[in-house]
């Protein structure tokens, strides 16, 4: 009995030393050359860097840090929960509008100080902070 125990014993051990040497063997498959990642690569036109969170800003000729320079205005409420926010930046009679939904920044003009910036149905008036409407609805309010 002691025999046959050590025979299997001496027959599984050659099994699993010949299974890893015939995988040892084989040539590894062809593996196609990943594409190399670059950490900052991913200037846009301009040269801004998203990845470091910069934005071109055609008002400020450069670019931007939204969350540094600019003014936030968070979504009205109307019950629902949104993630996303929308930035101002200011330069005199001119407002900078990044909005969520948009992919380009839209202008914003005013005739003179206190009046209310706008262009085309998009209104932003200077009220207990900031209020964006769009068609006579308050879309953003911020500070």
């Amino acid at each position: 009995m002691k025999k046959i125990f050590l025979f299997s014993i001496i027959i599984g051990l050659s099994f699993s030393c010949a299974k890893k040497v015939s995988e040892e063997s084989k040539t590894p498959k062809e593996q196609e050359p990943k594409p190399a990642v670059v950490v900052g690569g991913d200037s846009d036109a301009h040269g801004c860097k998203a990845s470091a969170g910069y934005t071109w800003s055609t008002l400020k000729n450069e670019c931007v840090r939204l969350f540094e320079v600019g003014t936030k205005l968070a979504h009205a409420e109307d019950g629902k929960k949104y993630s996303t926010v929308a930035y101002v930046i200011f330069d005199g009679n001119k407002a900078e509008l990044f909005l969520d939904t948009q992919k380009e920044p839209i202008l914003l003009e005013r005739k003179s100080e206190g009046d209310s910036w706008l262009k085309d149905d998009y209104q932003l008036i200077p009220w207990k902070g900031y209020v964006l409407k769009k068609a006579d609805k308050i879309i953003y309010t911020g500070e």
